[in-house]
């Protein structure tokens, strides 16, 4: 059986940070196909009753804080809780992962490049120079994608039909996992979703 994720990210989100290294371990056990779709949560926010982290109440900022230091310690993986640029604009590095899934290369490394400059590495990935660096750490032709994804009018609208898709399969948030209509939403739901593949 052929089975395939969609992959709703986000890449300045935290907790898609925590999840994706795992989430690829989980596809590569099962064999699975993982579809990404970067979104823009400023769309989907707004929509489905979502608020950016500047507007949410002292007492949830302060629970996302403590959870953020647990899934560290847990899952050993670090991050910088406060990073220097976040939040920040991610348009134009998730045209770059379009860009790159339009050319039929695997996009994973670059998803996982972006999230751990942010999250890890305490970089701007909202700065072309810096971002075009990230993509060929990664093993990419930054200065090629970012042409391709300029040039190209219907990679520059899927970071939006991707976010218009999400609201319409009922995602608020990111990450969130599809496998057969089911949606898995954050990294704390990857053992159902590894159940759901278990199961299939």
């Amino acid at each position: 059986m052929n089975m395939s994720i969609d992959y709703y990210l986000c890449l300045i989100s935290p907790w898609t940070y925590f999840g994706d290294k795992r989430l690829n371990q989980i596809a590569t056990r099962f064999g699975a196909t993982i579809n990404y779709k970067p979104i823009n949560l400023g769309e989907v926010f707004p929509k489905t009753g979502g608020l950016p982290l500047a507007k949410r109440a002292p007492s949830r900022r302060n629970n996302r804080m403590q959870e953020l230091i647990r899934w560290s310690n847990y899952l050993d993986i670090p991050i910088n809780l406060e990073p220097a640029f976040f939040p920040t604009d991610e348009k134009l590095a998730a045209t770059i992962v379009l860009a790159a899934q339009q050319s039929g290369l695997d996009c994973g490394p670059l998803v996982s490049g972006f999230l751990s400059a942010v999250w890890r590495e305490q970089r701007d990935i909202a700065d072309k120079e810096t971002m075009l660096a990230v993509a060929d750490e990664c093993g990419f032709d930054g200065a090629k994608l970012y042409t391709a994804g300029q040039n190209n009018p219907e990679i520059a609208e899927l970071w939006q039909k991707n976010s218009a898709t999400a609201l319409e399969i009922g995602v608020f948030g990111a990450p969130t996992y599809v496998f057969e209509d089911q949606l898995f939403w954050g990294q704390d739901r990857l053992d159902f979703l590894t159940r759901a593949l278990e199961k299939a």
